[in-house]
């Protein structure tokens, strides 16, 4: 993923058939052909599960932290060879699946572990011959100078992206969800990847408790200005098992109108620079509570897809540089 892009904003259509600048477009544009994402579990944790900051995680964090849908890589198979698993299991549910794939780490804290087994997963995952790019998602407060240093090197054998879970720029917001850290510790970690040209991903979560509209699209603006490579746009969901669990049925979630409705004014003021990785979510049937529209994701999809071309809504039609125009 490029650390920048030349913007063309008076030309909606320059991502090709659709009015935001998707993963599969980028992907497609830099490989020439569809990559496809290997959701994986590492065996990690978290400080926010370990004791060192708490032992709850976060409000809407699961016990799987947030990788349900992962291909475990624990035990004594090796890493390549569950990665194959991996595959394996993706072509089984589609007929052609290409030949090139994105190691996700996405379960808990993928930088949250003694260096020399950091070194070991993410070189076995970078050995792997269909694997293009690698993935890692994590916290800004599970870096060391050793850890940056590593995935330094790693970029120069093949791509590597890191995944922030930011979900807001407003503390109070972040201290209600036991988020952990404050916003300078992000702020830090960015410049960090930054110096070492590794493109930052930032997950924000639409819906959050006490958040208006304008909030979220605070978080935007910020996100806008610090000059990250792509966002992943996450509806709140409330799953079984997690903080927010215990607040049903007084805790509102959006309607699916409403949802879509803020992820539009979300990517109208988004920077034409930055790659969208997911417009929503849905979190695994046996674990959640609401919204049950979610589970449809193919429809809320089709809705987001329709409601765009009718208001004639692209990717940056809102969006101003600090101090500038459109």
């Amino acid at each position: 993923m490029p650390l920048k892009n030349i913007s063309n904003r008076n030309n909606k259509l320059r991502w090709g058939e659709k009015p935001y600048y998707s993963l599969d477009y980028y992907l497609k544009e830099q490989y020439g052909q569809k990559v496809y994402k290997l959701a994986l579990d590492a065996g990690m944790s978290c400080p926010n599960r370990d004791g060192t900051l708490g032992t709850q995680g976060c409000i809407f964090c699961s016990g799987g932290g947030s990788g349900e849908f992962a291909t475990p890589l624990t035990g004594s198979c090796p890493i390549q060879k569950q990665i194959d698993q991996a595959i394996a299991f993706l072509t089984s549910r589609q007929k052609y699946t290409g030949k090139a794939y994105i190691a996700y780490l996405q379960s808990f804290s993928n930088t949250y572990a003694p260096i020399e087994k950091l070194q070991k997963i993410y070189h076995e995952i970078l050995k792997h011959p269909k694997i293009a790019c690698m993935s890692v998602g994590t916290r800004p407060d599970c870096f060391s100078e050793e850890t940056y240093h590593l995935l330094e090197k790693c970029s120069h054998i093949k791509p590597v992206w890191i995944e922030l879970g930011l979900q807001t720029i407003h503390e109070s917001t972040a201290q209600f969800i036991r988020r952990g850290y404050s916003l300078p510790v992000f702020e830090k970690c960015v410049q960090n990847l930054q110096k070492r040209k590794i493109p930052v991903i930032v997950h924000i979560i639409l819906g959050l408790p006490g958040e208006s509209e304008q909030d979220i699209l605070e978080t935007v603006g910020y996100l806008n200005e610090l000059g990250i490579q792509g966002i992943k746009f996450q509806l709140l969901h409330i799953l079984k098992g997690t903080g927010l669990a215990k607040m049903l049925p007084e805790l509102k979630t959006y309607s699916q109108d409403e949802y879509i409705s803020v992820l539009l004014k979300c990517i109208a003021h988004l920077s034409p620079d930055i790659v969208i990785h997911r417009l929503t979510g849905d979190g695994p049937k046996e674990l959640l509570l609401a919204p049950d529209w979610s589970q449809n994701k193919r429809n809320v999809l089709n809705q987001i897809a329709h409601t765009m071309k009718e208001q004639n809504i692209y990717q940056g039609k809102e969006y101003r540089q600090k101090g500038g125009s459109l």
